[in-house]
């Protein structure tokens, strides 16, 4: 049930009456008429642009629609009062039955309620993470991990057919430099002392990799050249770097059902094939790029290469993708990997990239939509910094120097639970702090122990609840005289759950899952307002002495926030907890 969505098909009936009594002209398009919460409560409960949306192709003063609309929308048994406001906004107030109706369809869905049909079933791809396979994930990784992991379950939440894919980068010379690195370490564990070079990665991560390898070849490879060693170490140790990966993600309760690797794509034809369908529609040629403005990139050449006419679908230049040496550049495997997703029957597709990859999103986008013929759209979320602080300090980090805070000392430091709901808290291209104090702070202004506070007072309801023998199972909720739900605090916790089904179709028409902690805030804080107001009201607590129907009413709409917190925390990949420890 979606009560926005009940409420704009009035509407829209409303428009049709008046189109059909001539009030309106024939042929408007009310595809961007919208009925939503007004920006400010007091204003009513909902409110629609109806009017003002139509006055220009109608060739009318907007409060004229608004005043024949709300004369209309007035007669109907749900709308108490519909009022004319500015120059042609509508706002609307609703019976209460219809508030306290939500608290009943909640408790009726259970864990359905909210879920959408919006995504019908559509394929949807969403590679996110792929970090080169060179050693744990760091803190920086995090994000996006739970960035794309979250948005994965809203979308499932929505009715699409959701794919989380990994993208191994196996096939660059970052691999080469894991093997050398790796090949120190080997050395190392059979007695000789590393010589861990510029360029290499120091870390002690290695260490393991190279006992493994001492207990797989001993000392056979310590006198053998590079060139007999360098491809079975590089496989060995990418193979020991993504069990380790696995296993971070595992930690933070991430899940791939893709692991697809860029190597297999090198020397089975499948770039060849990608290059070849975009030239035989007349995308690749022959050509010399200008030089950029500023800092060169590294697949600027000087020289006629191979070229993608990435112009023709938004991109800003033309992209290389052959160097005059024959070479593939970067972006040559990545339009084939692409390619592999619209051929696997991708619907559309989703990248979750770091900051640093902002001027990618242009030449990626162009090539999908050229590979597709614009059938399937590509989304690029670009996931910002997050600045680590301890004890009221910075708190550095540097892979390459190998002293950088792992996703795994996150995760050991302050639990899964918190890291994901924190990392959510902003944006996804808005820079995050994350404050190991902070994160564990009880207070209202820690957003993740607030809702899960909620929760737990709730849960604190339903144990006072059994102890005082009353009847508290979601179905006998359901059914209890939810008209004991009359004071406006208790209206706007409701009116707040009304809102679950819209927020959810918002957030993932955008791809925007930090929508739906920010919501889970607002709900939480509505119930602990009411919470509150019980310490001064008695008649506003949710256990009434000697008056079970009035009980089972303020306990039914607790138990609707618990659904709603329950299914939200879980789009997010939170535990809801019973009790604070």
């Amino acid at each position: 049930m979606n009560l926005f969505s009940d409420i704009r098909a009035l509407v829209l009936d409303m428009l049709d009456q008046m189109t059909q009594a001539g009030d309106l002209p024939e042929g408007l398009d009310f595809a961007n008429v919208a009925v939503e919460p007004p920006r400010d409560a007091a204003h009513g409960d909902m409110a629609t642009n109806a009017a003002m949306v139509l006055a220009k192709p109608a060739k009318m003063k907007p409060r004229d629609i608004a005043e024949k609309l709300a004369e209309k929308l007035a007669a109907d048994p749900r709308i108490t009062s519909a009022e004319v406001a500015g120059p042609g906004f509508l706002n609307l107030r609703l019976d209460p039955s219809l508030w306290q109706g939500i608290v009943k369809t909640a408790l009726t869905d259970g864990t359905t309620y909210g879920r959408s049909v919006l995504g019908q079933g559509k394929k949807v791809n969403v590679e996110f993470v792929s970090a080169n396979p060179t050693g744990p994930m760091h803190v920086g990784h995090t994000r996006g991990a739970v960035f794309g992991d979250a948005l994965a379950a809203l979308l499932d939440y929505a009715g699409y057919d959701v794919t989380r894919e990994y993208y191994i980068n196996d096939g660059g010379a970052q691999v080469d430099v894991l093997a050398r690195s790796a090949f120190e370490r080997y050395r190392e564990a059979n007695g000789l002392e590393p010589e861990i070079a510029e360029g290499l990665y120091p870390g002690d991560y290695l260490i393991p990799v190279g006992e493994a390898l001492k207990e797989k070849y001993g000392p056979t490879l310590l006198d053998k050249p590079e060139a007999e060693w360098l491809v079975e170490i590089r496989d060995f140790a990418t193979e020991e770097m993504m069990a380790m990966i696995r296993e971070d993600l595992a930690s933070l309760g991430v899940t791939m059902d893709v692991y697809y690797s860029e190597k297999s794509l090198y020397g089975t034809g499948q770039i060849e094939a990608a290059l070849e369908r975009l030239e035989n529609l007349g995308l690749i040629y022959e050509g010399v790029l200008e030089p950029p403005k500023g800092k060169l990139p590294e697949d600027w050449e000087e020289r006629e290469q191979t070229l993608f006419k990435s112009t023709e679908y938004g991109d800003d230049v033309d992209r290389p993708v052959k160097k005059s040496d024959g070479a593939w550049t970067y972006f040559a495997p990545d339009i084939a990997y692409h390619w592999t997703k619209v051929e696997r029957g991708f619907d559309m597709l989703i990248d979750v990239f770091g900051a640093d990859h902002g001027g990618y999103v242009k030449r990626m986008k162009a090539a999908v939509a050229a590979l597709s013929e614009n059938r399937v759209p590509l989304d690029i979320k670009l996931i910002q910094l997050v600045k680590l602080y301890k004890n009221g300090e910075p708190f550095k980090m540097s892979k390459r120097a190998g002293t950088f805070v792992t996703l795994r000392d996150v995760v050991e430091q302050v639990g899964a639970d918190v890291t994901r709901f924190h990392m959510l808290t902003r944006k996804n291209d808005a820079p995050l702090d994350f404050d190991f104090d902070k994160v564990l702070e009880q207070s209202k202004d820690n957003p993740v122990f607030y809702v899960q506070y909620a929760n737990a007072r709730i849960c604190s309801v339903l144990r006072k609840a059994a102890e005082a023998g009353i009847a508290h199972d979601d179905a006998t909720l359901a059914a209890a005289d939810l008209s004991n739900l009359s004071h406006e605090a208790e209206l706007n916790v409701a009116k707040k759950l009304s809102e679950w089904p819209r927020l959810v179709e918002i957030a993932a028409r955008h791809n925007e899952p930090h929508r739906v902690a920010f919501y889970l805030y607002e709900l939480a804080s509505d119930f602990h307002s009411l919470w509150n107001r019980g310490n001064e009201d008695m008649s506003l607590r949710f256990l009434q002495d000697d008056d079970e129907a009035a009980s089972q009413a303020k306990i039914a709409l607790a138990r609707a926030v618990a659904v709603v917190i329950s299914a939200g925390l879980g789009i997010l990949g939170v535990t809801p907890v019973e009790e604070m420890r």
